[in-house]
């Protein structure tokens, strides 16, 4: 197995995030997932990201139905890539479309690997 200093592209912004824990995306998780091919990685992160945003931004106004739909895509990509707490509060969402604020923690935490991934992409 690889060491997290090959993966991700061995980019500087993903060795000065913190440990793997505090990460928007588990690098580990991802170098598992994509057999440690780094091209691969950045095609999926890619996808993740425009993904990501577009839910991020028709899921506060798309109807409950939508809303779990939207919720449950994006669950499933994010445990895909290691993005976790996206994962998560997706789930929540899928589970409660009503909760505003499940809504808005969503859009932060989208935010936050859509900048992990930029900083490890350069």
């Amino acid at each position: 197995m690889r060491g997290e200093s090959g993966i991700a592209f061995s980019m500087p912004g993903g060795d000065a995030s913190g440990t793997a824990g505090a990460r928007p995306v588990d690098l580990a998780h991802l170098a598992r997932q994509t057999m440690g091919d780094r091209e691969l990685e950045r095609e999926v992160l890619a996808l993740f990201v425009n993904q990501s945003l577009s839910v991020r931004d028709q899921i506060v106004d798309a109807d409950t139905g939508q809303r779990v739909l939207l919720a449950h895509g994006l669950k499933g990509s994010a445990r895909g890539i290691g993005a976790f707490a996206v994962a998560d509060c997706a789930g929540f969402i899928e589970q409660q479309p009503e909760d505003m604020r499940a809504l808005k923690k969503l859009g932060t935490l989208i935010e936050e690997v859509r900048d992990f991934i930029a900083g490890i992409s350069r």
